[in-house]
């Protein structure tokens, strides 16, 4: 291999052609034969599917994006709307420095159709306000469907002011598909970023050349550990992570009833007067009701069976107990990170829920 150094154009990382049971890969013949170069683990994601998770270091990503407030650059946030907390970079203010903002919420078209887009934008801005955020702009949009992606693409040319773009977010919130998407519909280009659902695809920066000598950067995710979609297998992530519209599920519940979703979480209505919770989570994924008596024996027998995802219950931390007082004056959603959320009714209450130990479990107002 030449002292010239190469870096897979999937991923970032720098390719190497000595051990290939290590990261970046390549077979010598492909450095001499390709204009573009994928390093194994991209050749296998892109070709056959082949889910390849790494071990991440969560500090080594925080310090590249800390990089960015020595910069003079515009930042482009992409937060994933399904799981919006899970998907915020906490302290971004402070890894950016004095750079302007652009907040995209992504994958709208999870959302149905009759969602108010006027009320989630104010939502999205009161929310980042109680962070002390004030972004220049927010976008709502989907990188997967090409939703709006002229208005991003508007907003990212006019906050930019001929600087260099970083595009920053945590593992699956879309930033790598929003960028192929860019590259797509200016560049007329296929598929360049590797995408998987896996979080820690991209390993490492990836500069996108613009006409005027800038670039736009697509960094590393930023890895999260307090989401149920990073804890679970690959194989089962297609059950958790949606890809078509959510199809909302209405429960009536009285007191005393308890809702499994699949094996990875469990909410009891302990006490309060019957009213509606509405589970907005992947279509794909098991949601079982049963009397709050039985639900412990119900568990024990079927957990990891029936009560699926996980195969495998030991692969998961042991549940942990958290309760929310339902204050009655308004509607809540009662989220569980990187599984979805359940919306409440507006009846005072007693909730429990249970979830693995580390995953964020958290009341806000409703999103819908």
């Amino acid at each position: 291999m030449s002292d010239k150094e190469y870096r897979c154009d999937g991923c970032g990382i720098v390719i190497q052609t000595e051990d290939p049971s290590q990261l970046g890969y390549v077979p010598p013949k492909v450095l001499e034969e390709r204009e573009e170069v994928y390093c194994r683990r991209c050749f296998r994601i892109r070709h056959y599917n082949e889910i390849a998770p790494v071990e991440q270091d969560p500090d080594i990503y925080l310090h590249k994006l800390a990089e960015i407030a020595e910069t003079d650059s515009l930042v482009v946030q992409v937060v994933d709307l399904f799981d919006f907390s899970g998907s915020w970079i906490p302290g971004i203010h402070r890894h950016i420095g004095k750079n302007p903002l652009l907040l995209l919420a992504n994958k709208i078209d999870l959302f149905p159709k009759s969602t108010k887009w006027g009320k989630l934008k104010d939502w999205l801005r009161k929310y980042v306000k109680e962070l002390g955020i004030y972004p220049v702009d927010i976008i709502l949009c989907s990188a997967e469907k090409g939703i709006h992606m002229d208005e991003a693409l508007e907003a990212i040319e006019k906050y930019r002011d001929r600087r260099d773009v970083y595009v920053v977010g945590t593992t699956n919130a879309g930033k790598s598909t929003f960028i192929n998407r860019i590259l797509k519909e200016v560049a007329e280009l296929d598929e360049i970023i590797t995408t998987s659902p896996y979080p820690g695809t991209t390993l490492d920066a990836i500069r996108i050349p613009l006409d005027d000598g800038k670039a736009i950067i697509d960094t590393p995710g930023i890895v999260r550990k307090d989401r149920l979609s990073e804890w679970v297998r690959p194989t089962d992530l297609h059950v958790v992570i949606p890809k078509q519209p959510l199809n909302p599920r209405i429960y009536q519940l009285n007191d005393q009833q308890t809702l499994f979703f699949g094996g990875l979480a469990r909410m009891d209505y302990i006490e309060g007067e019957r009213q509606s919770f509405v589970c907005y989570v992947s279509n794909h994924l098991y949601v079982h009701r049963t009397k709050l008596q039985n639900a412990d024996a119900f568990l024990e027998k079927h957990h990891g069976k029936m009560l699926s995802p996980p195969q495998d219950p030991a692969q998961l931390p042991p549940w942990k107990k958290h309760r929310f007082f339902l204050p009655g004056h308004e509607k809540q959603d009662i989220v569980i990170s990187g599984l979805g959320w359940i919306a409440c009714g507006k009846e005072k209450g007693l909730v429990e829920v249970w979830a693995p130990k580390g995953v964020q479990v958290v009341v806000r107002p409703a999103i819908i």
